[in-house]
């Protein structure tokens, strides 16, 4: 089965963009952007006690910016930071997940009631790319990219509707459920293909311009994720 091989493609989104890096500033960004993509893929799994030492050493770079990724990291909620234990990776709990998909339920099903019937061609567009590529995505079994077109679904329909806080709230929320859905996809494939054909089913209704039903479909399909933390191991 396919997985993070490269954290390359998240850690590009948060490099520094400026020339040159601006010296020490892109040190920092690239030590983040590196440490924070393998948190997410599961690379630097939960529990994990961190050397800033031996993560300088990976990074080829000097502690210092490295230090401070981690600090940024720790504010992010992705690591701890301790006197007695050092530095770990934070654990995400059943509780959290579920609270975060508590949040987006609130959310998501607003948001595809109100642009039920509402979609521009363009839009229609973006959202027909996805599926397929998720699709093909799938038949693969490329966890990584599942992971990453299944938030992108999401954070369209969220863009579609115009609302710029929903949208800053669910880049948010996404971070903090990435490594989840990467450790559910793993142990449970089947969930990638259930996660498509419930993305399909609320596209539909976007379509028909049936919100209601949009909005129920979007809630059984987070609960459904929800429900996918407690399943057992096959």
């Amino acid at each position: 089965m396919k997985t993070d091989e490269s954290s390359s493609n998240v850690s590009n989104a948060l490099l520094d963009p400026s020339p040159g890096g601006r010296g020490a500033v892109s040190l920092k960004h690239r030590a983040y952007a590196e440490l924070k993509s393998r948190i997410l893929s599961g690379a630097l799994p939960p529990g994990e006690l961190l050397s800033e030492r031996q993560l300088a050493l990976s990074l080829k770079m000097s502690k210092t910016p490295v230090h401070a990724a981690l600090e940024r990291l720790e504010g992010d909620g992705l690591v701890i930071v301790t006197a007695q234990q050092g530095i770990i990776v934070r654990a995400i709990t059943p509780q959290d997940i579920a609270d975060h998909f508590e949040i987006r339920e609130a959310l998501e099903t607003f948001v595809v009631a109100r642009i039920a019937g509402r979609l521009n061609a363009e839009q229609v567009g973006q959202l027909k790319r996805n599926l397929v590529d998720h699709r093909r995505a799938i038949r693969r079994r490329d966890i990584a990219e599942h992971v990453r077109l299944d938030s992108e679904f999401h954070l369209l329909l969220c863009e579609f509707h115009g609302n710029r806080e929903i949208t800053r709230a669910m880049g948010q929320i996404r971070d903090k459920t990435y490594r989840v859905m990467h450790h559910i996809s793993t142990r449970f494939p089947t969930r990638m293909g259930e996660a498509l054909a419930e993305h399909e089913a609320i596209f539909s209704s976007l379509l028909s311009e049936n919100g209601g039903a949009a909005s129920e479909r979007m809630a059984t399909h987070l609960r459904n994720g929800v429900q996918s933390i407690y399943r057992r191991d096959p």
